[in-house]
């Protein structure tokens, strides 16, 4: 198959184009640049490997949960580009290309994904490897950190949460850093296609379980008290 993947749901941007056994990928800074060199850079892949968007079986994108204006480019570019070549879609979930790629560079198969979902919140959802398919095991959810229960010895923690909740993400579990990579996304796509995953460009939509981007000024200075409240004293 001939797949476009993208994921802009994280601090990093990444892009992957594939055509058979060849594989472009692409990796840069994400956040608010991603609107402005997603699509040259996917320019870029296909004129690399030598396709046009007519060739592409399918474009694949992380549809979320992650940062809403990551998700809004994602889903725009791909309902864009996908209507414009009259190509499918494959949504997939953000959470579970962390999965994935915590299983393809740390072996793991038993895993709760967690993303910072800044505002003292993660994303987090639990998944497990069996012959050669993911299973959910725990639901997509968001929570503070200090209340997400993993039972040590038995899940891998697996996202980009863990740098920056040190002391309250799951202390007593083992962590590994994962992303959802573009290439996570092409390793998920051919078993969600023969699945039948497969949507038209008008379901381009983004994966939110949260509806506010930011807390107010009283939401900021309670967590600023709180933390300094259990803060070490000197």
């Amino acid at each position: 198959m001939n797949l476009l993947a993208f994921d802009t749901s994280t601090d990093t941007l990444f892009i992957a184009v594939q055509r058979g056994d060849q594989l472009w990928q692409h990796q840069a800074a994400g956040g608010a640049n991603s609107s402005a060199t997603l699509i040259p850079s996917i320019q870029q892949g296909l004129q690399a490997l030598d396709l046009n968007f007519s060739d592409l079986t399918a474009i694949v994108f992380g549809r979320g949960p992650g940062s809403f204006t990551g998700l809004r480019t994602s889903c725009a570019i791909a309902q864009g580009l996908a209507m414009g070549a009259d190509l499918p879609l494959l949504p997939i979930d953000t959470l579970l290309a962390v999965a994935e790629e915590a299983r393809h560079q740390h072996g793991v198969t038993d895993v709760m994904a967690v993303l910072d979902a800044r505002m003292s919140e993660v994303y987090h959802a639990g998944y497990r490897y069996s012959s050669g398919v993911w299973c959910a095991t725990y639901p997509l959810g968001l929570s503070a950190p200090q209340n997400l229960v993993v039972e040590p010895g038995r899940l891998a923690v697996a996202g980009n949460a863990h740098a920056v909740y040190t002391e309250q993400l799951a202390p007593n579990a083992a962590h590994v850093h994962a992303l959802p990579t573009a290439t996570a996304l092409l390793r998920l796509a051919p078993q969600r296609i023969a699945d039948g995953l497969l949507v038209d460009a008008s379901y381009a939509l983004p994966l939110y379980i949260r509806d506010k981007v930011a807390q107010t000024t009283a939401e900021r200075e309670a967590a600023r008290q709180a933390a300094a409240a259990h803060a070490p004293q000197p």
